[in-house]
């Protein structure tokens, strides 16, 4: 086993959310107009939704402060309690939100195979999967939840005409759409197109400010203005009523000057999963930033990942590597320096 100087950093892999604030973020939220955005709103709270709203093309956003909190006020708007819905294997609403969709949103989460490609179904799965009504007493599917970009399926991009296809079949079948697109910036770099064009149809869509964009904390959800003015008041119930938001708003606003910044993210991405396929490990080309290592022994690998200096998480039957802004093209080479003295995971 390879051991690490302490002398030597170490590479964190681990996820796109590690990254540091940078001095522009720093001084923005330093310099922010404020307000108490529970009594009368935060001008700079303001500022980020309407322009998330815009970019989105929807007409109203909300801030919160987490992409949880985000997804649980669309499940419990679009869900009563005892409601089917449908989502992707390995969708984050169904296997990394501490099972808010049913315990909060009193939803029956039922898991669509990736019929389509990896991290989405067909609009033929999605079709058979809503069914049609039946008795009282059976089963109501009332929604359809999207992941753009899959983190499950490693990064994974839904085509916009396939995201139009998607949304077009559900809601033929009576079905309402929530698009979780805490990644999407990243699905929109890759296929370049307009985020727009991505949450086209869909009746509410989270984003995340953190994942990738560079923002200390906070995510956004977004839809028709009478949706946003019900998740005020589920965000509140939630405990996300918030007072000074404009520090954080301020980061989010500079994150999103951060876009293009993305493409260097999958550059690099690119660049490690093709150093590791010479290595011989058994990875594929990443479809934007996240990197998949399928193995029997996850554990161990993240051990001795650990031990040369590199840090990464166990993730599904392997092991995952995630590039980001605080990860430049030395520290990619370095990796896989350190990567080659480690066994070929099996």
């Amino acid at each position: 086993m390879t051991t690490r100087s302490p002398h030597v950093p170490r590479i964190d892999l681990r996820s796109d959310t590690v990254t540091r604030p940078s001095a522009a973020m720093r001084e923005a939220m330093a310099g922010a107009e404020v307000g108490d955005d529970v009594l009368d709103g935060d001008p700079t709270l303001a500022a980020l939704q309407d322009r998330v709203a815009d970019l989105l093309g929807v007409e109203a956003a909300l801030w919160t402060p987490t992409g949880c909190m985000a997804n649980a006020i669309a499940l419990m708007h679009h869900l009563t309690r005892g409601d089917r819905f449908l989502a992707p294997v390995g969708a984050h609403v169904l296997e990394a939100e501490l099972g808010t969709s049913a315990w909060l949103a009193g939803g029956l989460p039922a898991p669509l195979e990736h019929d389509g490609g990896p991290g989405r179904p067909t609009p033929a799965a999605v079709t058979r999967a809503a069914g049609t009504a039946g008795p009282y007493f059976g089963l109501r599917t009332r929604l359809l939840c999207l992941e753009n970009t899959h983190n499950g399926a490693g990064g994974a991009v839904t085509p916009a005409g396939e995201h139009r296809a998607l949304v077009a079949a559900a809601h033929d079948a009576g079905l309402a759409v929530h698009l979780d697109g805490a990644r999407i910036w990243h699905a929109a770099a890759a296929l370049d197109v307009p985020v727009s064009e991505l949450a086209a149809g869909a009746d509410t869509v989270s984003v995340c400010l953190s994942k990738g964009l560079g923002a200390p904390v906070g995510s956004v959800v977004a839809g028709s203005a009478a949706f946003v003015a019900e998740a005020w008041r589920l965000r509140k119930m939630l405990g996300g009523g918030i007072r000074q938001g404009g520090v954080l708003g301020a980061a989010g606003l500079v994150a999103l000057d951060q876009r293009k910044d993305l493409l260097d993210d999958h550059r690099r991405a690119i660049r490690l999963a093709e150093g590791l396929q010479a290595l011989g490990w058994p990875v594929r080309t990443p479809d934007t930033n996240i990197i998949l290592v399928p193995t029997a022994e996850p554990t161990a690998l993240v051990s001795a990942l650990a031990d040369a200096g590199v840090a990464a998480v166990p993730f599904g039957p392997g092991v995952r590597f995630v590039t980001h802004r605080d990860v430049d093209d030395m520290m990619i080479e370095t990796t896989l320096d350190r990567a080659a003295a480690l066994p070929v995971p099996s």
